[in-house]
């Protein structure tokens, strides 16, 4: 069993999970997540359990390493982790079955939490989904939090219950949910839809998570504007965006 931690989550589009550790207590997160803690907590960086352990979170799209923070204080102590670019932290309490998420959405969980890898079942979702073969699976008994891009929606799907998505907007799911890839029907709408040739359908029951911005979106409209110069404002012929690049 996972160390039973508390949590708060603060702010809108930024957000930050403040973890609170009783004496003994330690969390588990990705190197670089961590934004502030207070005195009293250690921490101790490592591949988590040998040489195929950081290998298996390399291939699963994080860190070949990871940090532990142990509260070594006699009293309760706080750490404080952040996510990587705009959207939601969502906390996830596992226990009920093992919930396979997205390649970078793991960002933190109660020491004793098991990140490993997750295949997808079928050829069709691995080849086409998006996310490849291989997501994360987060299993054990505690807590374990997740950040997505822009907002995050739960959504409950009954047996039998079906839902088509796009392939990025996936952020989680229960083991329990069926994952598959679908053709996108007619010839207009895969050629003149912007959604692409595929979308993801997730049948249940279970649980999922969805994010409005996914991060590969949100990265090719700001490169799509930085190629073409959208957004760019001028002043006296010379671009603001240059001069900042510029330092001046």
């Amino acid at each position: 069993m996972a160390d039973q931690v508390d949590y708060r989550i603060e702010g809108e589009d930024l957000q930050s999970v403040t973890i609170i550790l009783d004496p003994g207590e330690g969390m588990r997160a990705e190197p670089g997540a961590m934004l502030w803690m207070e005195d009293g907590i250690d921490m101790d960086t490592s591949t988590g359990g040998g040489l195929f352990s950081g290998l298996k979170r390399k291939i699963a799209g994080e860190s070949f390493f990871i940090t532990t923070f142990t509260n070594s204080a006699h009293d309760r102590r706080e750490v404080t982790y952040g996510g990587p670019y705009p959207g939601r932290i969502v906390p996830l309490h596992l226990g009920g079955g093992d919930i396979l998420c997205q390649r970078d959405a793991y960002l933190c969980s109660a020491q004793g939490i098991d990140v490993t890898l997750g295949f997808t079942k079928r050829l069709g979702a691995g080849l086409l989904g998006g996310e490849g073969f291989i997501l994360q699976r987060l299993s054990g008994d505690g807590w374990a939090f997740m950040h997505a891009g822009g907002h995050v929606v739960e959504r409950e799907l009954g047996p039998g219950e079906s839902l088509r998505v796009d392939t990025g907007c996936i952020a989680a799911f229960q083991d329990t949910v069926d994952y598959d890839i679908r053709m996108v029907k007619g010839f207009k709408s895969m050629l003149f839809g912007g959604e692409g040739l595929f979308l993801a359908c997730l049948k249940g029951p279970g649980k999922v998570w969805l994010q409005t911005m996914p991060f590969s979106r949100l990265a090719r409209r700001i490169g799509g504007a930085i190629g073409t110069g959208k957004g760019e404002t001028r002043r006296g012929g010379i671009s603001v965006l240059g001069d900042l690049l510029g330092g001046d």
